[in-house]
């Protein structure tokens, strides 16, 4: 089986990076002030809330592929509004596909924040804003730095889930060479064409290693954070 990959198969590759990329970014401040509101806050309807948050998880990826062409779809309300007053288009390009990545990874990202969040010992904020410091400084100054690690480890998981995102994808922008075909989704593809299975296997090897390459990451990044509680 050749290891060099094709044009086409660099293309989704890059693809799938961008992708990923503006996913992990666009979730994680969302996905911090979720985390930062269900660790520290109590307010009615919290249980609820954290359910919600973490549906992409239970729900199948194509339901959430299809609740958001309901919702950004161009004839829908609310997708039609961001298009004709912000020239924002999500279905049928790669804006949507890291839209749909982003939300079905944001729990992975938002529970590893928690976690990390409430690792971090409350005595160090009460000591600070003893001394003066407000909200604000005891967060960018004591809180977050000590989340760090956690974050970090957090995105790295939320970056190789979305590299492995495939339902909510193609259900929402489709597979478009070159705007939406993502790495799992030119491997679908490959087993659709004859005699398709040796670039099947090929892309299927790379994308095993790039989750291995980022999960690992992922973990190194943990023990950090463990480590930084101690």
């Amino acid at each position: 089986m050749p290891l060099i990959l094709t044009p086409p198969e660099i293309e989704a590759l890059l693809l799938s990076l961008k992708v990923s990329g503006v996913a992990v970014a666009a979730a994680l401040p969302l996905a911090l002030a979720a985390a930062f509101a269900l660790a520290n806050r109590d307010f009615p309807g919290k249980v609820l809330v954290d359910g919600i948050l973490h549906l992409p998880l239970v729900l199948p990826p194509v339901a959430m592929g299809y609740l958001l062409l309901v919702l950004f779809g161009t004839r829908a309300p609310l997708g039609a509004f961001l298009l004709e007053h912000f020239g924002i288009r999500f279905v049928f390009s790669w804006i949507g596909a890291a839209l749909a990545a982003a939300v079905l990874t944001f729990p992975f990202q938002m529970r590893a924040i928690r976690l990390s969040l409430e690792s971090v010992d409350p005595g160090l904020a009460d000591a600070a804003r003893t001394l003066g410091a407000r909200p604000l400084d005891r967060f960018f100054n004591i809180t977050l730095p000590l989340a760090l690690p956690g974050i970090v480890a957090g995105s790295i998981t939320a970056f190789a889930a979305s590299l492995g995102e495939f339902g909510a994808i193609i259900t929402f922008v489709s597979n478009i060479p070159g705007e939406t075909r993502t790495l799992p989704l030119a491997i679908y593809t490959a087993l659709q064409a004859p005699g398709g299975d040796v670039v099947a296997a090929r892309l299927a090897a790379l994308s095993i290693g790039l989750a291995l390459l980022f999960m690992t990451l992922a973990e190194f990044a943990g023990r950090r954070a463990r480590w930084s509680t101690r």
